[in-house]
This record gives C-alpha cells, structure tokens and sequence, in this order.
C-alpha cells in the first residue's frame, strides 16, 4: 500500500504542477491531496526521521485555499485595473484555451489575442485601450498562473521530502 501511496502522491504533485498551467486542472489542490495522499498511507520521513506534522499539512490546504481563490480575483482585477470589461476576461479565457493548442507561445498570445479582440470587437474600445485591457488581463493570468505554480512545486517538494 505504501508504494501505491507514494506513486500517487508523486503522480498528484506532478499533475498539480501541469494543473498550475492549465486552466481545466485545480494545480495546488491536486497537489495538496498528494500530500495528503502520502500523510495518510505513506510512512515516510523527512531526513532528521520526522513524519510529515498535521500542521504542515494544515498550512498547505489554507496556502492551497487561499491561492484558489486569489486565482480567481486577480486576473479579473488587474483587468479591471487596466480599463477592461468583463469581455476582456472572457476573451482572455478563450484565447487561453485556443492558445493550448501551441504551449506555452500559444497560451501567453492566446490570453493576450482574445482580450484584446473581445475589447475591440465587441465593446467597441480603440485599439490602444484594448492593448491596455489585453495587457492586463494578461499579467493577472501570469500572475496567478505563477503564484499556483510557486505553491504547486513547494508541495512537490515536500512530496519528495516525505517519501520513504
């Protein structure tokens, strides 16, 4: 059972990391239950022979609570910030998805095509302030994106960390 514990736990950390860049997969929660995945089945230990604490799971699910919910303020705030619309984001988010068709190029011009169409197409923004929407809506998909993929490789870490 320990083995299956540990392929999991890796293999949950591994998709959580992927998760982080693609928008269909929870990144950081996928790792958190790799995490605990290992708490719960695996006996490993980290290098002074410690077992993972309660408390080390506990402060991951609230980090992991905490950066699901920022992911989902952010991009609509800096968009916001900006001068965008909610079809800035919207335009984002299917730019983002066409875009996984080529990553990571196609992801990051996806994000930044789709807003600016959807600023300039359907709100009726110039092309000056749909760069500016588009710019935004992109640096607030970077900056989740980067933030759940920071959280997700620290979990992976301690993965690593705890396996027997």
């Amino acid at each position: 059972m320990e083995t299956v514990a540990i392929i999991l736990a890796i293999v949950l950390g591994v998709v959580g990391i992927v998760g982080s860049i693609v928008p269909a997969l929870p990144g950081p929660p996928l790792s958190w239950v790799g995490l605990l995945v290992l708490y719960i089945w695996g006996n490993g230990t980290n290098g002074a022979g410690e077992p993972m604490s309660t408390a080390l799971l506990l402060t991951w699910l609230v980090i992991t609570v905490l950066v699901t919910v920022v992911d989902y303020i952010v991009p609509a705030y800096f968009t916001k910030l900006t001068g965008g619309s909610k079809k800035a984001g919207v335009g984002a988010m299917v730019g983002l998805f066409v875009g996984l068709i080529f990553p990571p190029v196609g992801i990051i011009l996806g994000t930044l095509l789709g807003a600016f169409l959807a600023e300039l197409l359907f709100d009726g923004k110039t092309g000056v302030e749909s760069a500016k929407s588009a710019f935004g809506a992109l640096l607030g998909f970077l900056f989740g994106t980067g933030l759940k993929l920071i959280v997700s490789a620290l979990m992976m870490y301690y993965i690593i960390v705890y396996i027997a």
